[in-house]
């Protein structure tokens, strides 16, 4: 027995001959990347920090190269020279130009702020993602580790690694000892931020059908669900960067950082405390670097998370 459906005029509207005859207005496909990319150019504060970094970075790489002093010759003429047209930022006890030994000191400082954030990207990003996504027993052990090692203050890390790097009577650079620092205890923000994405991705419908058609745990874990965290892992990692400044900044100003002759801007802020009263311009400017290093990439990194943020699409 057949059953016709019967459909009466009056259960719809025909459109009428005028309305047939308008176009339909489609926005055209804008990829996320793109969208993000066009929310970030609308926020002014974070376009100018971008400017700010780049132009640090840049003069970090080129001033120290082309500069006709040089960050360690010594010269004992020029000592304690206030800021001038010759030397910008003024000479150190030593006859040092200040202007080439800030930008040699903000190289240092951002190469070990970059270091460690590779490093935590990279140790973060498995260990949350892992831990998120087995869940249960594993999750509990690796988050209890977690728990241990955000309980021990960094300064104790930075010691025992100066303890075991540098040999007694040597100078190390210290490079190694701060990365190294940095980059067991930095890592753990990540994790947890990564972890907390991927417990509720995991409950997903497309984890499900990665399963069905016989992905492994691996591939679900690398290819799906840590893409779709990138969100979050870029704006951790913009805003560890500027905390990792900071902190190296800390550990060189209380000597556990970089060694003489090389400098960092917080070596920089320690060797002017000598002479602060008498000479506080050679305090200045290290400080006002850092800071504006630190808000720069703050700014940038509040601007990013709202970018990427998948709410503010319109």
């Amino acid at each position: 027995m057949e059953t016709k459906l019967k459909i009466e005029n009056d259960l719809f509207t025909p459109l009428s001959e005028e309305e047939k005859k308008i176009k339909a207005v489609v926005r055209p496909s804008i990829g996320y990347w793109k969208d993000a990319w066009m929310r970030l150019k609308r926020d002014k504060f974070a376009i100018i920090s971008l400017v700010v970094i780049s132009a640090i970075i840049v003069a970090a790489i080129f001033v120290p190269m082309l500069s006709k002093y040089d960050y360690a010759a010594n010269d004992l003429s020029a000592t304690y020279l206030k800021p001038s047209a010759e030397h910008w930022f003024g000479t150190d006890n030593l006859g040092r130009d200040l202007f080439v030994r800030n930008f040699y000191g903000a190289r240092y400082s951002l190469l070990i702020a970059v270091l460690a954030a590779f490093i935590n990207l990279v140790i973060g990003v498995l260990y949350g993602g892992i831990a998120g996504f087995f869940g249960g027993t594993v999750d509990n052990i690796l988050m209890r580790i977690v728990d241990i090692l955000y309980s021990i203050p960094l300064t104790i890390y930075v010691i025992i690694f100066m303890a075991i790097l540098n040999k007694p009577g040597a100078s190390g650079s210290g490079l190694l000892t701060i990365v190294l620092g940095l980059s067991i205890s930095y890592w753990i923000g990540m994790a947890r931020i990564v972890r907390g994405d991927v417990l509720q991705l995991k409950q997903q419908e497309f984890v499900l059908a990665s399963k069905s058609l016989g992905a492994s745990n691996g591939r679900i874990l690398i290819r799906h669900l840590i893409p779709n965290c990138i969100g979050s892992i870029m704006v951790t990692l913009t805003l560890l960067i500027p905390e990792a400044v900071f902190t190296e900044a800390f550990l060189s100003f209380i000597g556990l950082g970089i060694a003489a002759p090389r400098a960092s801007l917080g070596t920089l802020a320690n060797e002017a405390m000598a002479g602060i009263y008498t000479y506080p311009y050679q305090l200045v400017f290290p400080s006002v670097m850092i800071c504006i290093i630190i808000l720069s990439f703050n700014l940038f990194g509040d601007g990013l998370s709202q970018a990427l943020d998948p709410k503010n699409k319109r």
